[in-house]
């Protein structure tokens, strides 16, 4: 008996988790965004760079080789020296690897700015993905704040040019070190108490998240979900949470200045961290960002792991309807801090730096949900038809479409099966085309071009009841010489640019 020969399997077609197809029109929608970012980066003076996908994974900083494979939260590969390498987490550590290999040429300050997408290996839900875009803009080598306040100030600038408007947005500035001076007046400086510290500070970035009662279970004894699994706390008395919670909650920071200053009076970094949140007020006022656009506001805990000074973050403050059906408000879409530890890293010596990063992919859901996107219409390419196959035929098909792109209009050549005309009409619907270029045999001898208005034309066929009234009227057709061809197409073009901007004003 024979074996029969196993059918090959099919290989199934299935996207990794986590991960997404992009459509034309999300990139192009991300094409405009960034455009206008970076307009903004480079007004303020910022300068372009490059990083590769790829790093040491060492250079990562929080994420290290362990036992067998890095994965904690990267995605990594060993290359053939059997160093580990990983896909980048942020645009910072690459940034910061950058500087401290090149210090010696680069001039500080150095300004530069970056978009790219970032990779994390975490588990994939709704609206979280593994891969997503960021727009970072730093400045390495400025010890000063005011490089703290020019960037809320370049967030402002950036929100407003893609079109949010004043009252839609904030950013919201905090100082690491005012934490960290509320933290020594409870009792928790010193390196004995880093571990206890660190507790502080996940269970306040959890603020959002659980509200104020939560965090003070997760500032005391630890709280108990509702699932039943329970969270130890960092262990600190009534009082101690009480001066935490005050601090966090402090929603008017003019009101609220006085005391706080005299909670961190005495401790080494507190009374520095409100300095600098009132230089920073001042230096944003005297521009004229006012309060309603930059803001001091203490409740504001983001990366308090990794920011050594002013902390920043942009918050959208208009309502949308999620997935539930409920309002909420948008929230976060950015932020930054000054990061003075991470070049010094590889350099052993202080280099001070502050940044920036815009999520671009949740920046761009906010600006749909606006109406900010997308409103410059992409027109569909002018379809040349083919009708015969010979080499002249085909030469002056292909003469009729590049004359067309030199013009500056989208157009191609049908590349299907050409034999079914029916099929390049059906194509050109599906497609959108808003005109299609037409030459048989006789046209050819005559030197003339049909040219068909399918906007129109689409339009006109509700009204036209069968085709012997079609071929009566003629509508939406014309005939041109092949010399007024381009003038022709551009004629139509117009026309229905002209119909879409009535159509417009009128909803």
């Amino acid at each position: 008996m024979s074996d029969k020969q196993k059918k090959p399997q099919k290989l199934k077609a299935r996207l990794p988790r986590g991960f997404v197809d992009r459509s034309a029109s999300d990139i192009r929608a991300v094409n405009e965004m960034t455009a206008k970012i970076r307009r903004v980066y480079e007004h303020y003076g910022f300068d372009p760079i490059e990083t590769p996908l790829f790093e040491y994974t060492d250079a990562l900083g929080k994420f290290l080789p362990d036992s067998d494979r890095p994965n904690e939260g990267v995605f990594s590969l060993q290359d053939d020296d059997e160093q580990w390498m990983s896909l980048r987490y942020d645009l910072t550590a690459p940034l910061a690897r950058h500087v401290a290999e090149n210090f010696n040429e680069i001039q500080l300050p150095y300004r530069t700015y970056r978009a790219g997408y970032v990779f994390r290996n975490e588990k994939p839900g709704p609206g979280r993905f593994r891969q997503f875009m960021q727009f970072d803009a730093d400045t390495i080598g400025a010890p000063g704040v005011q490089a703290d306040a020019e960037m809320c100030m370049m967030m402002a600038d950036t929100l407003e040019a893609l079109g949010i408007k004043r009252g839609d947005y904030v950013i919201r500035v905090n100082n690491r070190k005012v934490l960290d001076g509320v933290l020594e007046a409870i009792g928790l400086g010193g390196d004995d108490k880093a571990g206890q510290r660190l507790n502080v500070l996940r269970a306040i970035d959890k603020l959002d998240k659980f509200g104020p009662e939560g965090v003070a279970l997760l500032l005391g004894p630890g709280r108990k979900d509702e699932s039943g699994d329970f969270t130890k706390g960092a262990g600190l008395n009534t009082e101690q949470i009480d001066k935490v919670l005050f601090f966090v909650g402090i929603k008017d920071y003019a009101e609220s200045a006085v005391q706080l200053a005299e909670l961190v009076a005495g401790t080494s970094k507190g009374g520095e961290g409100v300095e600098e949140l009132n230089f920073i007020g001042s230096l944003v006022a005297s521009a004229g960002y006012q309060s309603d656009r930059i803001k001091i506001d203490p409740s504001i805990v983001r990366g308090l792991e990794y920011y050594t000074g002013p902390v920043y973050e942009a918050e959208l403050t208009f309502d949308v309807t999620n997935e539930k059906g409920e309002k909420v408000v948008f929230g976060s879409v950015g932020g930054g801090g000054r990061y003075d530890g991470l070049v010094s890293r590889f350099m052993g010596q202080p280099v001070p730096a502050a940044g920036i990063s815009i999520g671009v992919s949740r920046l761009m859901t906010a600006l749909k949900n606006l109406g900010k996107l997308g409103q410059d219409e992409v027109i569909a390419p002018v379809l040349v038809t083919v009708m015969d196959g010979d080499v002249e035929a085909m030469g002056r098909y292909q003469r009729f479409t590049q004359q067309l792109r030199a013009a500056g209009i989208r157009a191609e050549m049908f590349q299907g099966n050409w034999k079914k005309f029916g099929n390049q009409l059906k194509y050109a619907d599906r497609r959108g085309c808003p005109i299609a270029i037409i030459q048989g045999g006789d046209e050819r001898a005559e030197g003339v071009v049909q040219l068909k208005d399918l906007i129109e034309g689409k339009r006109l066929s509700g009204e036209i009841e069968d085709n012997a009234s079609w071929r009566e009227a003629r509508v939406a057709q014309e005939t041109v010489p092949e010399a007024e061809l381009v003038a022709k197409v551009q004629e139509i073009l117009a026309a229905q640019a002209e119909d879409r901007k009535r159509a417009k004003g009128n909803v």
